[in-house]
């Protein structure tokens, strides 16, 4: 693959600001001169997330997470190197050049890529057929229309798909465009034998008369399909009685970490419009098609903790709207308590109404306004989770009331933060006609038991009382260094590397850093970071911890402080030195005064040095 050309790289960090990139992913308001908002990276209550626009860098002052505009999108978007810098290149439109000159030819493309731009032209391929003039196409629109009560301009607008009985020659499609046989194999549209030599004969398609709906990530690429039976599903289809069929996981899906809808709906979600999660592609669109356009589908599977953080980065509050049959009570049942661990507030719809719940038939009956009379009756998730399990606590025998405590008990653990489980707490009780006081004692008793810490939340990574740390120089300096660049070819002139310890990160980073700043002028640190700990050590340095007002300390004098730091140097490694001299010569004298005499000189030119002040040069 080739290299792009480290020009680039600096001129793309120039020319894009980070907040810009952190703010498609988390929400940000500004504290003084940098931003600050809830860290995307772990789950969080109050903003440890601080963005810094001057110095083009980011840091979780919980997790730790740090990194510039390249890093962020590579940990939130699971990128290479490469595919990060192309990627914001391309959102940014900043041109990049390449060590080659011509840039990624097809066949060096990563595959990831290739197979977002495969996904795409699959998707154009089907839609095509669904619009098609044809049988295939005017049948699948009928089903739209009239079975499914879809408007034909909500599947121009996801640009739903169709395949017919065949699978809509898709395999000859994709090998006219000249797709790598890499990208073919792997992108989950075809049964493929591994042995078989890749022709369009040898590709079963996966998807054959069948309504077929794109799944799009979170930002709004292409990843997989999901596809509908329709009476079009030929007898021998491997899944014919399954009602969907999905795409099977590959280097862009993982079903896990996806939400059908989240690409429109994380731009909608506000205060009083949480997220609504129904449980299918369809019941989303049902939403979207009537105006309710926070909705978000899980990928034929149970939510997941992933899904739910991913949720929990853009709005902490979702509307739970499934099927009011025992299966929708089930999928309610696992999600709350996942969410009470990833911080999330659930609601669930309709659990009050009395009304055999149908998301899609409601909506496509009753419009927006079936909608806002179910959240009339929406109640808590410890409201229903308890109701669940002890519809009528008044009957209950003593020994069962002790079992269903001791279910809310384990439930109401999972939430980390105390000021929720005291909540959390008080309403179970109430509805398990349990004494306050009583109630609290036996919950405490679990807890114990349990092991837990029983909310107590952790001290976030990294915390600690400013100033309590003894800073070496090495610190000090690489503090300077990165805090004011303008210093770093003074430094680099006056500090011999030989003072610097490189056994600490510190050291070894400054020597890094004041090297390549000699042989390159101002260097770009981010490209000389080695691993994560070296990230985490920088972003320290560049951010300092704010105090409850949002301002940050004064850095005082750069120049006075990088003078002392370096007569500190010095000091450390000229007296060693100097204290091995001062023994040497207490010995016996020797036959010949020659080793005394120069011992002697060397000791008074050490001892100057050590007198003389350290003056940082100045370079124009």
């Amino acid at each position: 693959m080739p290299v792009i050309k480290a020009t680039s790289v600096r001129d793309l960090k120039l020319r894009v600001n980070v907040v810009d990139v952190v703010s498609r992913v988390a929400t940000l308001r500004k504290a003084g001169a940098r931003y600050k908002g809830l860290c995307p990276f772990h789950q969080e209550k109050t903003p440890s997330f601080h963005v810094d626009p001057d110095k083009g860098f980011y840091k979780c002052f919980g997790c730790g997470k740090a990194g510039d505009i390249i890093t962020f999108v590579r940990e939130t978007e699971q990128l290479s190197f490469t595919e990060a810098v192309e990627t914001l290149a391309q959102r940014h439109g900043v041109v990049i050049e390449y060590e080659e000159g011509s840039g990624p030819s097809r066949e060096e493309r990563s595959l990831r890529q290739e197979l977002f731009e495969l996904h795409e032209f699959a998707t154009d391929h089907f839609h095509q057929a669904f619009r098609a003039e044809d049988d295939t196409g005017r049948f699948l629109r009928d089903y739209w229309t009239r079975e499914r009560r879809f408007a034909p301009e909500i599947a121009e607008e996801f640009r739903i798909g169709g395949a017919n009985a065949a699978g809509s020659d898709l395999g000859a499609a994709l090998m006219r465009r000249r797709f790598s046989e890499q990208a073919i194999r792997q992108c989950g549209l075809f049964f493929i034998r591994d042995d078989a030599l890749l022709t369009p004969a040898a590709l079963r398609p996966r998807f054959r008369g069948r309504l077929i709906i794109p799944i799009r990530d979170h930002q709004g690429r292409v990843v997989a399909f999901t596809a509908r039976q329709t009476s079009l599903t030929p007898a021998d289809d491997p899944a014919h009685e399954a009602k969907y069929v999905n795409s099977p996981e590959t280097p862009i899906f993982t079903k896990g970490n996806l939400l059908f809808g989240l690409d429109r709906a994380r731009s909608k979600v506000g205060e009083g419009h949480p997220f609504v999660l129904v449980e299918g592609q369809l019941d989303a669109i049902r939403c979207w098609s009537v105006g309710l356009r926070t909705a978000v589908a899980p990928q034929g599977t149970a939510i997941t903790e992933a899904q739910l953080l991913l949720l929990r980065r853009y709005h902490p509050e979702i509307e739970c709207f499934f099927d009011s049959d025992s299966a929708g009570q089930k999928a309610a049942l696992r999600l709350i308590p996942l969410a009470l661990r990833a911080g999330i507030e659930v609601r669930l719809l309709g659990s009050g109404s009395g009304v055999k719940m149908d998301p899609d038939a409601l909506l496509a009956d009753g419009g927006l306004s079936a909608y806002e009379q179910l959240r009339a009756t929406a109640v808590g998730s410890m409201a229903y989770f308890v109701r669940c399990i002890e519809p009528e606590p008044e009957r209950a025998s003593p020994e069962r009331l002790q079992r269903d405590q001791e279910q809310v008990f384990d439930l109401i653990l999972q939430s980390e933060s105390k000021a929720t489980q005291e909540m959390l707490l008080a309403e179970a009780g109430r509805h398990l006609r349990a004494t306050s006081a009583r109630f609290r004692e036996d919950f405490m008793r679990h807890a114990a038991r349990a092991g837990s810490r029983a909310g107590v939340p952790a001290a976030p990574a990294g915390s600690g009382t400013a100033g309590t740390v003894n800073r070496s120089a090495e610190h000090q300096l690489l503090y300077l260094c990165l805090h004011y660049p303008d210093m770093r070819s003074a430094l680099a002139r006056a500090l011999p590397h030989e003072w610097v310890d490189p056994g600490s990160r510190e050291g070894a980073l400054l020597n890094r850093l004041l090297a390549d700043t000699e042989a390159h002028g101002l260097a770009d640190v981010e490209s000389l970071l080695e691993d994560e700990e070296e990230r985490r050590i920088v972003a320290d340095f560049l951010f300092e911890s704010p105090r409850a007002d949002g301002t940050y300390r004064d850095l005082g004098d750069p120049r006075g402080n990088a003078e002392q730091a370096l007569t500190e140097l010095r000091r450390r490694a000229l007296e060693p030195r100097l204290r091995q001299i001062e023994l040497d010569l207490a010995k016996p004298p020797a036959d010949s005064n020659a080793d005394a005499i120069s011992l002697l000189k060397e000791l008074a030119d050490l001892r100057r040095q050590l007198q003389q002040p350290i003056g940082l040069p100045v370079v124009v």
